[in-house]
């Protein structure tokens, strides 16, 4: 027994557990390294760039640059897109997830599937949808004009827009909580005489909150940031159809950087307080589950 210790010592070559540990170490330092350093120059740099700029000729000169009129009514239009087209998607992902979840019929497949078109489609292009069915030249537009109703290039259309843009998040967050709630606690709220809506407001609605709420977040955020279709459909008019991120692009247009950049801030400050939020969010679902299991 004792001979046959040195022969086993010596089938494995000298070194390379070493070499391989070695190897293990830097693989990892490495793939670190270029996911920092690509991070840095396509999203660090340039946003600190943005900061450095608004208040590059101070704190005063940013204040005056928010209380512009132009600004402030770009900033209110955002504002009322959101307030209106947050709750319509709200009540539609809420309808449409229960359904998804917890009814088996044909066509389900589809209907996940049409839900998921606008991520899949370019926001430019779901302007143009809108173009070419409210415009003066498109399917409802004689209607729309005989009866004098303003629809593209108006705020109708900017909401139409909005809400399409962002259709899909509040759905898309809480058809998987509901998949993972099951039906068993709404089946005995059920057998012990609860109707529908008690059912739904003490036995769902507690389960999704926090889906939910991270739907309508990402939603509230989209709709505030989105650029392409509100281009296509409002006709960027100051002081009318311009949203905030128009203002943006059209102050840079007209060499207003300092205006331009003071609006950027403000809508980077709303995506840090969407990404502080969705942490916070993925961190109580992480424990729910967590003490669930």
């Amino acid at each position: 027994m004792h001979n046959l210790e040195p022969s086993l010592h010596h089938d494995t070559p000298p070194g390379k557990d070493v070499s391989s540990t070695k190897e293990k170490n830097w693989v990892p330092a490495v793939l670190i390294g270029v996911v920092i350093t690509y991070l840095s120059f396509i999203l660090l740099i340039p946003a600190i760039n943005v900061f450095v700029q608004a208040f590059s000729k101070g704190f005063g000169t940013f204040l005056v640059q928010m209380t512009k009129p132009s600004f402030l009514h770009a900033a209110q239009l955002t504002l009322y897109l959101a307030l209106i087209t947050v709750p319509l998607n709200t009540v539609f992902g809420l309808c449409a997830a229960w359904v998804l979840a917890r009814k088996k019929f044909r066509g389900r497949a589809l209907i996940l599937s049409i839900i998921d078109l606008p991520f899949s489609i370019s926001p430019v292009v779901a302007g143009l949808m809108i173009v070419l069915l409210y415009g003066r030249n498109g399917w409802f537009g004689p209607f729309l004009e005989a009866h004098d109703i303003k629809i593209v290039f108006a705020f109708p259309a900017m909401v139409l827009a909005t809400a399409f843009i962002t259709m899909p998040f509040v759905a898309r967050e809480v058809i998987p909580v509901l998949d993972e709630a099951g039906f068993d606690q709404e089946e005995c709220a059920r057998t012990l005489g609860a109707n529908d809506w008690q059912i739904f407001w003490r036995v769902t609605l507690p389960n999704i909150r926090w889906g939910l709420l991270y739907g309508v977040i990402l939603t509230n955020a989209r709709a505030m940031g989105e650029f392409g279709a509100i281009a296509v459909v409002s006709g960027n008019i100051t002081g009318k159809t311009q949203s905030l991120p128009l203002f943006v692009e059209e102050a840079y247009k007209q060499y207003e950087t300092q205006a331009a950049y003071s609006a950027a801030v403000l809508l980077t400050l709303l995506a840090v307080v969407t990404l502080i939020l969705k942490e916070i969010l993925e961190r109580r679902t992480s424990r729910r589950s967590g003490a669930a299991h």
